[in-house]
């Protein structure tokens, strides 16, 4: 090489890669997220865990449990919870009822049956239900669907405030989320599944009732269990439109008050703050906790037995 000359750059030395920053500060906020929503949890069972203790030294929790009559408000106060449970159960399964057949047939018809416009058109419209405010819902149920429809239409002999009315349009407000999960797990099974069962004969209700819906259980029992859990959650329905009667029973033409719509109704600052009918609103948030946990507990572990990976 003459003197006075610059080497050509050489090609790229192979060696460590440099560190990015930006992928460490969104890892970092992902990391902060996902404590969070811990920190959140653990916080609703520290806030509820203290005065439910409390209220159990003062009420046997044999009484609470298996009691039959719940009148924490009157004299003498009665604190069976029973039958809010039969309540919430009650107008859960009413929900459901409406809920897991529309849903997941919306589901089916959005993946297997509907054109892409029609599939872009109907979802977002099909989505907005789970935007409407509760509090319409509820005066719907109370104010139309109640009198017009079940009472008009359908001549039921039913009371002004009822479970089947708050059940049935509970279950319109579940619709969409049931649907829309539903559709996504429908959507992502391969199609090299779907043309394996039309090259051997099968129609296309068989393909998607045999083939892709088994296929998407896992996703579909997934959309299920987060609309049982958004229906046993639900306050402002019930609230309004299914009478605050405590009622141990099925029949679903009676009043019922579920466990939101006591402690909704009873949080009104209304009772002494140190009561035992104030500890009862605890009690009863606990006892809703307890109930979504064990139901997502089981839904977690059927999830993960029925999921399909595929590539």
């Amino acid at each position: 090489m003459e003197a006075g000359t610059t080497a050509a750059p050489g090609p790229p030395v192979l060696g460590a890669a440099r560190p990015r920053r930006g992928e460490e500060v969104i890892k970092g906020l992902l990391v902060l997220a996902a404590l969070l929503s811990v920190l959140t949890t653990t916080g609703i069972v520290i806030s509820l865990l203290g005065e439910t203790i409390r209220f159990f030294g003062d009420v046997g929790i044999g009484d609470y449990l298996f009691g039959k009559d719940w009148s924490p408000l009157f004299n003498p106060p009665s604190f069976g919870v029973l039958p809010l449970i039969s309540g919430t159960f009650l107008i859960t399964a009413i929900a459901l009822v409406v809920a897991i057949p529309l849903g997941i047939g919306s589901a089916i018809y959005l993946s297997e049956y509907a054109r892409p416009r029609v599939r872009r058109t109907l979802k977002p419209i099909l989505e907005i239900l789970a935007g409407v405010p509760t509090i319409v819902f509820g005066y719907f149920a109370l104010t139309f669907f109640t009198p017009e429809v079940l009472q008009g239409i359908f001549s039921l002999d039913l009371q002004g405030l009822n479970a089947l009315s708050a059940g049935i349009v509970m279950g319109f407000l579940v619709l969409p989320t049931i649907a829309s999960i539903a559709e996504d797990a429908l959507s992502s099974v391969p199609g090299s599944l779907r043309e394996g069962a039309f090259g051997l004969g099968a129609s296309k209700l068989q393909v998607s009732l045999r083939v892709v819906l088994p296929a998407a259980l896992s996703g579909v029992v997934a959309a299920v269990v987060l609309g049982s859990s958004r229906a046993i959650g639900e306050t402002i329905i019930v609230l309004v439109a299914a009478g605050q009667k405590p009622y141990l029973g099925i029949d679903p033409t009676n009043p019922a008050e579920t466990m939101t719509a006591f402690i909704a109704g009873t949080a009104k600052g209304d009772i002494a703050t140190g009561s035992v009918a104030y500890k009862t609103i605890f009690a009863v948030g606990m006892t809703l906790f307890l109930i979504t946990l064990l139901l997502n507990a089981i839904s977690i572990r059927f999830v993960r037995k029925y999921r399909q990976v595929y590539e």
